[in-house]
């Protein structure tokens, strides 16, 4: 009776550790639903992120960090040629305050950045998305899932972050 009280015990902890490994695996997170705004003042729904089955790269930064800025810098230079080759799409979301929000706009076209900014003034999506130090940079692969998550820049993280949308492309694992 012991042996088989064992038993039980044994193949019900395994049952459980695979179930639970399976629902890791087979769960991926997405986008919180939640509604910031555009640089025009707009509303805009986190449900709307999408690009139409490819990978969508989203960038939280803010005008105050130089990181930051050195990183969505860096990634215009290559961007177009991002778009033609993977038809990713970049939300640039600035976390900063309804202070200085009102200068995201001018100090984005000084740049000549042409991703997509949003605003999250009161860093509601940061805190949905766990969002610790920026630059904090998800990519999505084409069903919305985050697939890959960067904290911080270095020179030629850039390529880090291609690197992955290359392998969403082709169909590959992100591990």
């Amino acid at each position: 009776m012991k042996k088989a009280s064992l038993f039980l015990i044994f193949i019900s902890a395994f049952f459980f550790t695979f179930a639970q490994s399976e629902d890791a695996s087979a769960k991926r997170k997405t986008v919180p639903v939640v509604n910031i705004k555009d640089v025009f003042g707009n509303v805009f729904n986190t449900a709307n992120i999408e690009n139409g089955g490819k990978p969508v790269i989203i960038d939280f930064w803010a005008t105050w960090c130089k990181p930051c800025v050195r990183e969505l810098s860096a990634i215009s230079d290559v961007y177009d040629d991002w778009v033609k080759e993977t038809g990713v799409k970049l939300y640039a979301v600035s976390v900063d305050d309804p202070r200085s929000s009102s200068q995201v706009k001018p100090f984005v076209d000084g740049k000549g950045w042409v991703y997509t900014i949003l605003l999250d003034q009161n860093s509601d999506l940061k805190r949905a998305m766990g969002v610790g130090p920026i630059p904090q940079t998800f990519i999505l692969n084409g069903k919305g899932e985050i697939v890959w998550s960067h904290t911080t820049y270095a020179e030629g993280n850039e390529n880090d972050i291609i690197e992955v949308v290359r392998k969403i492309v082709r169909g590959e694992e992100i591990k």
